[in-house]
This record gives structure tokens, C-alpha cells and sequence, in this order.
């Protein structure tokens, strides 16, 4: 008898649960392998649920509207010749696994290292072997902005994701507005915790700080991915960046967020006052207003390193639709570097095309490994 099971997913080191939001696949119906079977929101963000195998949706157990634990019982996949009377013991036998029954859930989600004065969040996940990918996010974001991205990159390399100074909870202080100096930022982070080199994978303003690290520490990045990247071109969404920083309430922040996404409806209430308690932190606004400032004033960007990178594996991956710097800047990576713009995304390419982006990190990794 051969049952696959269609289960909640973790998205994230904090997910615990997950609302039913519609299936998308009838009963009877064969999928292949990363066909969408089902949609599901968290309190973040909504994704589909993805077959991980081929096989006939022989039953639907999780029904519409229904809120699910990670891990619990979705669906069950199975071919003709398996009896439904061995689907209803399967289904009566199955029983939620426990968080921590895995080794991908087992220790904190979250340590703590503290470099030059500033204590920085960071995670951990994957196989103790292998170099690590680093992943850095964009200006205003932090470490969950890789949502649906850490572990299904962790099913194949370890990985490092962090919250960058003043950002998440770093603490809110800067070592320098410059991207050399948040370049060298991360590098005494990785040599506190004993990482040599690494996979960077940075997203907009960590695209820019990744492609700093491989100038200044070309030894330690072994290959570079720049998602939506800064320091590819001048131009930047100065309306994004300034009212990002100056928006103080759920009304104010609502419309600059929705420019992030090519579907303004992932834009989430819970999003929305994650985002807004993090920037009512005491310094968060003035950082974020010198960063910017700094950065990209006036719809310009200060600085654009990546076309001095040379001789570092490069994938540079874009939502067409990017509204925050302009998918155009792709045409502008170094001879040699892979480019691929997704339709359908826009600048949280990563979230909005979670498994084409996955997919694309993993074989590019494990090529430049």
C-alpha cells in the first residue's frame, strides 16, 4: 500500500498554523509533482500547499476556513488500487507529529550574537555540513522576509539568515550608513560565528550589501544570488523608501507596502502591525530615515557595486513587476551571471514565486558548490 499524505506546512521559524483558504484540485484528479493542490494563509502571508509527489488526490480531508496545526493531515494521495478502506485506517491512524519530532525543528528558532555593540537576531537551519547560504534582507525588512524560502533551501544546504543592524531585533543602531560598512558588518558576524564562506543570497538593499561583501571579502562569498538587487542602476522608488520610513500608522503604511507585492491583497492586517511595531521601536524612524537618506536619496542610488563583482558565480533572479527598482537593472548584471525575471512578482519575488524561486537557488548553489 503506498499513501503520500498532503500535510500543513512550516513556513517560517514561527509558524505554528495555518487557515484553509480553498482547494485547488478535485478528488479523482492526478497532479504531479509541485502541482498546487491547495491555498493557505498564516497570519502573513497566503502560499499554496504543493504535491511532493505524483498520484491521484484520492481524499480531501482539511475543509475550507478550517484553522490546522503544521503538519496535520490535508489531504491523501494514493493510485486506483489502493482500497478506501485502507485510506479511512490510514486516515484514522494518522496522528499530528509533535513539534520537535523532526531534527528541522529541533533547538530555538532564534540565537542572539552581539558584534561591535550591536546584539543581532539571527537563525539557523539545515545540515551541519556544506558551506552555508547567507541570506540578507532588504532595507526595512528582516529575517521573515525568507518565509517560505530558509527551509526548503535547508533541505539541501545549511543556512544562515539575520536581521540586519537597526532592522528586525537587531538592535536599532547602525555601524555606518555606507555599504562597505554594513559589508564589514556581516563579516564580523560571520567570524564570531565561525562561518568562512558562504552562498549570499540578498534581496534589494542586501543584494547591494552582498555584492560589497564579495569586493571587500571576495574569499568568503562563494557565490552571489541578488534578488530585485540594489546596485545594479541608479533609479530606485524614493516614494517606497521615504514612506516607509515617515509612516506612523496602518493607514499611512497600507499603500507603501502594497507597492512591495504585484497582488496588493498579500498585503495582510497582521503584516501591517508587525511592520508598524517594529517602527514604533525607539530609533527605528530616525535610523531608517538616515539609512535611506544615505542610501537611496531622491529616488537615486548612492552606490552600485555590482558591476565591479568579477569572477564570483552569479544569479540574479526579478518579479517583472516590480514596482521599487525596476526589473530593467536585470539587463545590467555582469557578463556571465544567470538572469531570470519571473512574471507575476514584483519585488517580494521571493514570496510571491516561492517555488520557482527555490527551486532556482538550489540548483544554482549546488552548481556553484
Amino acid at each position: 500500500m503506498s499513501i503520500t499524505p498532503l500535510i500543513m506546512p512550516k513556513w517560517g521559524l514561527e509558524m505554528r498554523e495555518g487557515t484553509v483558504a480553498g482547494w485547488l484540485v478535485d478528488e479523482g484528479a492526478r497532479i504531479a509533482v509541485g502541482t498546487p493542490v491547495i491555498d493557505v494563509e498564516t497570519d502573513k502571508i497566503s502560499n499554496v500547499v504543493e504535491a511532493p509527489d505524483p498520484g491521484l488526490l484520492r481524499r480531501k480531508i482539511a475543509k475550507d476556513g478550517e484553522v490546522l496545526p503544521v503538519k496535520a493531515l490535508l489531504g491523501v494521495l494514493a493510485e486506483a488500487d489502493v482500497s478506501d478502506a485502507d485510506i479511512d485506517a490510514y486516515v484514522a491512524a494518522y496522528e499530528v507529529p509533535a513539534a520537535g519530532d523532526d531534527d528541522g525543528d529541533a533547538g530555538p528558532a532564534y540565537s542572539y550574537e552581539e558584534v561591535d555593540g550591536i546584539r543581532v537576531r539571527y537563525a539557523r537551519r539545515g545540515p551541519d555540513r556544506g558551506v552555508p547560504v547567507l541570506f540578507l534582507h532588504g532595507y526595512g525588512g528582516d529575517l521573515g522576509n525568507w518565509l517560505f524560502n530558509l527551509d526548503a533551501i535547508a533541505e539541501a544546504a545549511p543556512v544562515i539568515a539575520l536581521d540586519l543592524p537597526g532592522h528586525g531585533e537587531s538592535t536599532p543602531k547602525l555601524p555606518g550608513t555606507s555599504l562597505a560598512s554594513l559589508a564589514g558588518f556581516v563579516a564580523a558576524l560571520l567570524d564570531r560565528l565561525d562561518v568562512g564562506r558562504v552562498h549570499v543570497v540578498g534581496h534589494s538593499m542586501g543584494g547591494a550589501i552582498g555584492a560589497q561583501l564579495a569586493l571587500d571579502h571576495p574569499q568568503r562569498v562563494a557565490s552571489l544570488t541578488l534578488v530585485c538587487s540594489a546596485g545594479l542602476g541608479d533609479e530606485i522608488n524614493g516614494g517606497y523608501t521615504s514612506g516607509f520610513a515617515s509612516a506612523a500608522s496602518r493607514r499611512e503604511l497600507k499603500p507603501v507596502v502594497e507597492q512591495l507585492f504585484a497582488d496588493p491583497a498579500l498585503v495582510s492586517r497582521q503584516l501591517l502591525d508587525d511592520l508598524l511595531k517594529y517602527k514604533r521601536l525607539d530609533g527605528v524612524g530616525e535610523l531608517l530615515g538616515t539609512l535611506g537618506g544615505a542610501l537611496f536619496a531622491n529616488g537615486h542610488q548612492a552606490e552600485t557595486p555590482v558591476a565591479k563583482v568579477k569572477g564570483v558565480p552569479m544569479l540574479v533572479v526579478w518579479g517583472a513587476e516590480d514596482r521599487i527598482i525596476p526589473a530593467a537593472h536585470a539587463k545590467n548584471a555582469p557578463a556571465g551571471a544567470q538572469v531570470e525575471v519571473l512574471a507575476g512578482a514584483g519585488h517580494m519575488v521571493m514570496l510571491e514565486k516561492a517555488s520557482e524561486f527555490n527551486a532556482l537557488v538550489k540548483r544554482f548553489v549546488a552548481g556553484a558548490s
